[in-house]
């Protein structure tokens, strides 16, 4: 999948973060009240399954947001079928919405979508992952990039951390249908690489799924037993190669990295299976939506919002962005995560009560 290419970013000030822990399905935003705008935002989620982040973080970041704003909001999750997706595309079209916000699944039918709001007069929104072909008008998410590159320095310091200066070690990727994947393994491809330290002898995408990661993992280790970490793209599939890695018995001898700073890999950190994970605050993105949509609405000029762009590769063109910045998360600094307030310390710390009295989490 062709990668796409920031051109100028604006970086939102203070932490980034990502995920608590509760399963979320669909359901309809509330509607809002007060505020600047007069108008309807329909938002379609991808699924409560690859990352809790959607319904834990973006769900309630979005609704606050559109509240805020005095916008009303139909917020629903496609649960992973793009037939659903379809479906809830036009159900929001239907309903008459002003602006539509979403999250693909995959480009074929994120486009689908994208043309039908657009044939209809709607003013769509990328959220957090571009669809690439798809011609969104705006796209609002993270520098993707970055977060790949936080990756790989974060699994480089643990190891060098350990006193383990060279080695073998693998990448368990995100799904190949989502451009964001091919960011993040941009960004830490290209820092192992640089560094020159460790050999990836281990390859493979974990489709944003614990299990399959697990499985996967269980491949790698069966070839490569000197394994000594492993870059795995996020919090979910990290649960899933630590919970096979306490099978084999090595636990914290094959660190992992991760990202979303959900309470269950913050908690990882804390325990030293995983060596860190990328927080990217939501409410950044829902803010910066929702500051869109209004501007949209109004009749106001989006630009002074988007003020950044990132490169659509199949189209051609560059796409109007808002890039906000994410943080690397290690033991050290959990309690940011509580303190920006996409986590609980009673969800991390259970079970752990003595390690997050070690390191401050309250």
């Amino acid at each position: 999948m062709a990668s796409l290419v920031a051109v100028s970013v604006l970086a939102f000030g203070g932490l980034a973060a990502c995920g608590s822990d509760s399963d979320g399905g669909s359901s309809d935003g509330g509607s809002s009240s007060g505020g600047d705008a007069k108008g309807k935002v329909g938002v379609i989620l991808p699924d409560s399954k690859s990352s809790v982040r959607w319904e834990t973080q973006d769900r309630p970041n979005l609704e606050a947001a559109f509240k805020a704003a005095g916008l009303e909001s139909i917020i629903q999750n496609a649960e992973g079928s793009p037939d659903t997706f379809g479906q809830l595309c036009d159900q929001m079209i239907t309903e008459g919405v002003n602006v539509l916000i979403e999250t693909d699944l995959d480009p074929d039918s994120g486009k689908a979508c994208i043309d039908k709001a657009k044939n209809a007069g709607i003013a769509v929104i990328d959220y957090d992952r571009l669809t690439l072909g798809g011609g969104a008008d705006y796209y609002v998410s993270f520098d993707n990039v970055k977060v790949g590159e936080l990756q790989g320095q974060g699994l480089i310091d643990g190891l060098q951390g350990m006193g383990v200066k060279s080695g073998n070690i693998a990448f368990i990727n995100g799904a190949a249908t989502d451009n964001n994947a091919t960011l993040f393994k941009q960004g830490y491809e290209q820092v192992i690489k640089d560094d020159g330290s460790y050999k990836v002898v281990a390859d493979q995408t974990g489709d944003w799924d614990p299990d399959t990661a697990g499985k996967v993992f269980d491949q790698f280790y069966a070839a490569h037993p000197d394994l000594v970490g492993l870059i795995t793209a996020n919090d979910g599939m990290a649960g899933g190669v630590i919970a096979r890695e306490k099978a084999a018995g090595v636990e914290g001898k094959i660190p992992v990295t991760g990202q979303d700073a959900t309470p269950e890999g913050l908690a990882n950190v804390l325990q030293g299976y995983q060596f860190g994970t990328v927080f990217k605050d939501t409410s950044l993105e829902a803010k910066a939506a929702s500051d869109l949509a209004i501007a949209i609405i109004n009749g106001d000029d989006p630009s002074t919002i988007a003020t950044g762009t990132v490169n659509d590769s199949e189209l051609g063109v560059d796409v109007p962005s808002v890039l906000a910045t994410p943080v690397w998360i290690t033991a050290d600094n959990v309690q940011d995560v509580v303190d920006a307030g996409q986590a609980s310390a009673a969800d991390i710390c259970k079970g752990i009560e003595d390690l997050c009295k070690k390191y401050g989490v309250s």
